[in-house]
């Protein structure tokens, strides 16, 4: 896909720490990163790297030591709807609110929708998810892909400026995680929205990802910015996935870096 000029996320020189009961732990240091609008960006690494630690600061649950993040020129200091979250855990959704109450929520929450239009776009975007027939299902009726569909759409309502996918699919078993991962590709297809996904797995990051930031083992630093070399979860060819895979796994395991600018790609 040909990228749209506009820069929509942009993190300059962001350095996170956080506590733990015996420890100030160093969880990224020094990442850049551009995300533009239609990415469906990718941040990689080991687990520990700080990759997650990222996301939160980019969603504004917490403020860089050193650095800053951008939305669309505004510097993030706080959450806000214009970055909605999605999670791993199937149990995020209310389990006393229907699969349409749960896509509700945030626009009611907020009042950025309501009434008749805020029912309107739930339904639609529910119905784009595959989950028409199961608006009125509560979350223990449905399967763990289902529920995260559900996420999905409830984020995908509030027409976030970019969707912050924290491994999504890693509880999901192997075949339904694929499943999910060709429907994230096709709902990207019909919206073409913006989204920042974070995963350990590099398959993932090639099948899911059309750009892919590579993180190094713990504290996170830049080590590479790569081009997936697949389209619509389909491979140019097996020895191109090969190739990238193993790329990848070298740059993440064996220390090696190459030169990495935000916005320009291998």
């Amino acid at each position: 896909m040909a990228q749209a000029d506009q820069l929509v996320l942009e993190a300059r020189g962001v350095t996170l720490q956080y506590k733990t009961p015996q420890h100030l732990v160093t969880a990224t240091y020094r990442v850049d990163l551009e995300v533009f609008e239609g990415d469906r960006f990718v941040i990689l690494g080991p687990s520990g790297c700080g990759k997650s630690t990222l996301l939160k600061a980019i969603g504004g649950f917490m403020a860089p030591i050193e650095g800053d993040i951008f939305l669309r020129g505004r510097k993030v200091v706080k959450p806000g709807p214009d970055r909605m979250m999605v999670f791993q855990e199937f149990e995020q959704l209310m389990p006393w609110k229907t699969a349409l109450g749960n896509v509700l929520f945030p626009m009611h929450a907020t009042g950025r929708f309501k009434g008749k239009e805020a029912r309107e776009r739930a339904l639609s975007v529910l119905s784009k998810v595959g989950l028409s027939k199961f608006a009125n299902s509560y979350p223990h009726m449905l399967s763990g892909g289902m529920k995260m569909r559900v996420a999905i759409a409830r984020a995908m309502a509030m027409e976030p400026d970019i969707l912050l996918m924290d491994e999504p699919f890693a509880a999901l078993d192997a075949l339904t995680r694929r499943r999910m991962q060709e429907d994230l590709l096709e709902l990207w297809d019909q919206l073409r929205f913006t989204v920042l996904f974070v995963t350990h797995s590099i398959e993932e990051a090639i099948l899911v990802g059309s750009r892919i930031l590579v993180l190094s083992p713990h504290p996170g630093r830049v080590r590479a910015e790569l081009n997936s070399s697949y389209v619509h979860g389909q491979p140019v060819d097996d020895a191109s996935f090969g190739l990238l895979s193993k790329r990848i796994h070298k740059l993440v395991f064996e220390g090696e870096t190459e030169a990495a600018k935000p916005g320009v790609h291998a």
